[in-house]
């Protein structure tokens, strides 16, 4: 009897760890590999993220666009919309990544932990990297207060044939800056001295941004199919883009008139002395490295938020500006034309364009910065003798272009 009870005991004993044996195993089987099998990645197609990084390349002349208008809005490897809402704050830290990892194509291999994307990273934009396997070289970072972060490159309507052979028998190319809206003033420029536009040494052209004005723009067309003398760049015409404007002049002399001896970057309310213009550039033919125009010396930033020129520390933090030229005419040679579009694209953006091109970003690229007399660039009396010899003189109406230009040529006058 006792030895029934106990065979019955060990039966019991054995059939209970059986029972724990099994709970353990179903246990293992549903948290351990089961679900670890759930884990692993869906979507493999994500490259960036895996060891061996693949060569992605973008054409970064075709600038960043953060409201979505880029050309070519993805990577050839990795799209940016597989960048969800939830990794928008990762991409900086994507970014940093790469850059510190590029030597070592072990740490290629990266992921973004719910930590870090719960952390503040850095306000940057949605950028193009180039990442080389071959080279390993290092990411471009935008930053997002950067001229390249709200500039489009590229001209809706480019005219090249305005400057033939890409300007090589050419001394001069003049480009107005001129607002939609000044149809008068662009009228009044070609029946004066833009007459000076029909030689085949230099060209006289308009620079104007976009519109969202329907009226205006079927003007503009009229316009433009009349004279085909006016450059279309990416930017909305206004004057805080002013310096977009000049880069996209910049951007445009060197696509279509790189081998032209000087630039002249003016505005529609100047006038301009073209026969002293073109002999102030004959002078000057070998000069390189320079920008000649009306120098401003120990201008200091004005720090008013409330004023028209107000400028923040975070644009610009030391007391007194590089000396600059004033920008109602300036003339540049050609050789400094492609440094200063692309040193101008990565510097923080500055709307008053001639502080920032032809003193701030000049500075920075040792480009010197010539005074002439002959750069009056400000209104003066309207007597034969002061526009004979002067090259630019500023503020002019364009019910005065006329008579600016008959007092220049009708040879009456005769001033030393």
């Amino acid at each position: 009897m006792f030895y029934h009870l106990h065979l019955r005991s060990r039966l019991l004993q054995t059939l209970i760890v059986a029972l724990i044996g099994l709970t353990f195993y179903a246990y293992y089987r549903t948290t351990v590999y089961d679900v670890r099998q759930f884990s692993l990645p869906r979507n493999t197609n994500h490259s960036v993220y895996q060891e061996g990084l693949p060569h992605v390349h973008t054409n970064l002349s075709a600038d960043l666009r953060p409201t979505g208008t880029a050309r070519n809005s993805s990577l050839d490897n990795v799209a940016l919309s597989q960048f969800t809402a939830h990794n928008v704050n990762n991409l900086s830290t994507l970014i940093t990544t790469l850059s510190t990892s590029s030597s070592s194509s072990s740490a290629a291999s990266m992921s973004i932990s719910s930590k870090q994307s719960n952390e503040k990273q850095p306000a940057v934009l949605p950028v193009r990297i180039t990442v080389s396997n071959a080279t390993r070289s290092s990411p471009i970072v935008v930053r997002s207060d950067s001229a390249r972060a709200i500039y489009e490159a590229g001209h809706t309507v480019p005219i090249p044939e305005r400057c033939p052979n890409l300007g090589k028998d050419m001394d001069l190319v003049v480009i107005v800056m001129s607002a939609p809206t000044h149809l008068d003033a662009r009228t009044a420029i070609r029946q004066t001295w833009g007459h000076f536009g029909q030689r085949s040494d230099m060209s006289v052209l308009f620079m104007l941004g976009t519109t969202s004005d329907r009226k205006i723009e079927t003007i503009l067309r009229k316009e433009q199919y009349m004279y085909n003398d006016m450059i279309r760049g990416r930017f909305l015409d206004s004057y805080s883009n002013l310096t977009l404007k000049t880069i996209s002049t910049l951007e445009w002399v060197d696509s279509y008139c790189s081998k032209v001896k000087y630039l002249l970057k003016t505005d529609d309310d100047m006038f301009i002395n073209v026969p002293r213009l073109l002999a102030f550039v004959n002078k000057h033919a070998k000069d390189r490295n320079v920008i000649f125009g009306r120098l401003a010396r120990k201008w200091k930033p004005i720090r008013n938020r409330k004023s028209k020129y107000y400028v923040s520390q975070a644009q610009f933090q030391q007391s007194v500006f590089p000396d600059f030229t004033t920008g109602p005419a300036y003339l540049l040679s050609s050789d400094t034309l492609r440094r200063l579009y692309d040193a101008a694209l990565d510097h923080t953006y500055l709307k008053l364009e001639d502080v920032f091109m032809t003193g701030i970003v000049a500075h920075k690229l040792g480009i010197r910065r010539s005074h002439a007399n002959e750069f009056l660039n400000k209104r003066i009396q309207y007597t034969a003798c002061n526009i004979q010899r002067g090259i630019s003189i500023h503020m002019v109406k364009y019910s005065e272009q006329f008579d600016l230009w008959k007092k220049l040529l009708d040879g009456k006058s005769k001033c030393k």
